[in-house]
């Protein structure tokens, strides 16, 4: 542990298989005692960093800050605890709360009765102080606490994001089972692709892939233009914010590709539209409604990202012919090109027909899913190799 005090323990959260994803980007960050969780990633930092958190991190959905641990045997150790905490540190009773919690092998078994006598608690405490009670708004709080209790330990924390984090601003409107947005980020991250070479989303459904490496490769700041939970905290400190956002606008570059964006649907193509609407990606972004299988790609290279449907979007009365048309398609028409499809599971990645160069195993909501590399050539790898 970091001696110095101004260091604390964060957590941010992420989809299971982007953990490593996530660490890297904290690294890069500054962070520092860096641990992967279970669909999350701990490391300490200072305020600065829980700032440029929220607004850098691509692939996290919430940064959590723990605060306070300590042991619970039952309801009265739940409250009298929680009421010792000084609460007024970061809100007034002019300001709303709300509590979420988690509870596992603990002495309560229910969640939503955790919950309530943690806003009691913090409510009476506020009452103490200041002779009147925060108002709570399980929507949009100014504070919003998390409780996690594991056996008979409970760890009190701070959602210093406010809301999920994927929800970044742009999508106005989205087709059926759209992709999540930082689901989406963590897997560009995955490919190492940074806006060197064309961009190819020939299944585009809301457009998230290709809204998402747009701003990556205009190295563009998840989160600049939002409001976030700790901004509400009496200790936000508006000129170390002004400054990471000043810094993040100065950091844009502009885009040297161009992003082929497509869909067979009609609905899907008048969504992408929609939700890229910022003049800048209206010069690079071509988007049109197209089968896949009756395109042919408009250059000589290019990084192409696949997300084909599945499950109750997988409208076709045969899936394996369906996924093996993927993979011939890709085989004959795109030589010199990377590939990288999200596919659910382990049966779907062998129809594809072709040997993958990375795997990757991600869950996208229930679906336990493979996101896969292939390295295409003209002709057979070993020709390319004896070449």
């Amino acid at each position: 542990m970091n001696s110095d005090e101004s260091y604390f323990e964060i957590i941010a959260k992420t989809f299971e298989g982007l953990e490593n994803v996530l660490a890297d980007e904290i690294t890069y960050l500054g962070g520092r005692d860096i641990e992967i969780l279970n669909r999350a990633v701990m490391y300490r930092g200072d305020k600065e960093l829980v700032y440029k958190s929220n607004l850098w991190l691509r692939s996290a959905l919430r940064i959590i800050l723990p605060f306070d641990k300590y042991v619970v045997n039952n309801s009265d150790d739940l409250y009298k605890h929680t009421k010792s905490i000084d609460w007024q540190k970061f809100i007034t009773p002019d300001k709303t709360i709300a509590v979420d919690s988690s509870i596992n092998s603990s002495p309560f078994n229910h969640e939503n009765y955790v919950a309530l006598k943690v806003k009691d608690a913090i409510a009476d405490k506020m009452r103490d102080v200041f002779g009147t009670r925060p108002s709570v708004n399980a929507q949009e709080p100014d504070l919003l606490v998390n409780v996690h209790i594991f056996k008979n330990e409970c760890t009190i924390s701070l959602d210093s994001s406010g809301r999920s984090l994927h929800k970044r601003g742009y999508r106005q409107a989205q087709t059926d089972a759209p992709l999540n947005e930082v689901l989406a980020a963590g897997l560009l991250l995955m490919t190492g692709w940074k806006g060197e070479t064309d961009f190819y989303d020939p299944m585009c459904g809301s457009g998230t892939f290709t809204t998402e490496a747009f701003n990556i490769a205009m190295n563009k700041a998840p989160g600049l233009g939002s409001d976030f939970g700790f901004m509400k905290w009496n200790d936000f400190n508006a000129d170390i914010w002004n400054v990471l956002n000043e810094k993040a606008l100065e950091v844009q570059k502009p885009v040297n590709v161009i992003f082929h964006t497509s869909d067979i649907a009609g609905k899907s193509v008048a969504v992408t539209k929609l939700n890229m609407r910022s003049p800048e990606m209206r010069k690079k972004v071509i988007i049109k409604q197209a089968d896949f299988f009756e395109t042919l790609p408009q250059g000589a290279t290019g990084l192409i990202i696949m997300n084909p449907p599945y499950g109750e979007r997988l409208d076709v009365e045969n899936p394996k012919d369906f996924y093996k048309k993927i993979g011939d398609k890709l085989k004959f028409d795109y030589p010199d090109f990377n590939a990288w499809i999200l596919l659910p599971g382990n049966e779907a990645s062998k129809m594809i027909g072709l040997r993958p160069a990375k795997k990757a195993n991600v869950m996208n909501g229930a679906f336990y899913c493979k996101f896969n590399k292939y390295e295409l050539y003209s002709g057979s790898k070993k020709s390319q190799y004896s070449e």
